[in-house]
């Protein structure tokens, strides 16, 4: 049985820096067939002649200033792999043999949405997550996000159900996500890093933390029906995990 294919898209922004790396990983991986999709924001430094020096085929999409939930639907749309995968430019994967890892799982298990785990690349090194990822149900993925983004692969079709990216959403938009596939279908847990997850001071979740923190409360809330009860539960987890972020204490977002 033929393997499934993949498109992997990476949203771009003055990138240049790290874009290299992310495009390398995708690169080398061997024994399926991957696409190409790069969606940029108005980028004024290297990262579209970067990206135009490629000798390998991809797409471009241009001028995509709405946001990333929205660039990353501009990558989903133009998309036509079996699965789709959301790689950031400052962010790659982990060795050559991701994508084969994925495909294979997804064929032996059926499975329209994998995910496995990250480490975090800091200063050039690869750490730990700091935290141990629980087992997937929808009940713990409802008390916290433990599904990375860079290491997440989902059918088109399965997205095709779902819908898109909330573009109303600034920091939770794959949470959200993750949560209306859960009502279609578990995914396949993989148990092995996939993907590095780059923190500095310019990403996103490390500049707006508290922020991040917050819309992701509005979308538990949103998800989790119930009573007053089980609002106050969750917020209450929330004020757990905002005092420990300000003590910076390892697995804040995840306990």
């Amino acid at each position: 049985m033929k393997l499934p294919t993949f498109s992997v898209i990476t949203c771009t922004r003055n990138s240049e820096p790290w874009l290299q790396e992310s495009i390398a990983s995708v690169l080398m991986q061997r024994g399926v067939e991957v696409e190409l999709i790069f969606v940029d924001g108005g980028s004024n430094d290297g990262t579209l002649d970067r990206i135009r020096a490629l000798s390998t085929p991809y797409r471009l999409i241009e001028n995509s200033r709405a946001g990333i939930s929205a660039a990353m639907n501009a990558g989903i749309a133009a998309a036509s792999g079996d699965f789709v995968a959301h790689l950031h430019s400052d962010d790659f994967y982990l060795h050559d043999s991701v994508l084969l890892t994925v495909a294979r799982a997804a064929q032996a298990s059926g499975g329209r949405w994998l995910f496995g785990r990250t480490m975090r690349c800091i200063d050039g090194r690869l750490l730990p997550e700091g935290f141990t990822a629980p087992g997937y149900s929808r009940r713990r993925l409802l008390r916290g996000n433990f599904i990375p983004h860079p290491a997440t692969f989902i059918a088109r079709s399965l997205l095709w159900q779902a819908g898109d990216f909330d573009t109303r959403l600034k920091y939770a938009m794959d949470y959200d996500l993750w949560l209306r596939l859960s009502r279609i279908a578990d995914p396949v847990q993989l148990p092995q890093p996939l993907a590095a997850f780059r923190e500095h001071s310019g990403s996103l979740s490390t500049r707006e933390r508290s922020a991040a923190m917050r819309e992701d409360l509005q979308v538990r809330l949103a998800h989790a029906g119930g009573g007053p009860l089980v609002r106050v539960l969750h917020i209450l987890r929330y004020l757990v995990r905002r005092q420990r972020a300000r003590l910076s204490l390892p697995g804040a977002l995840h306990a």
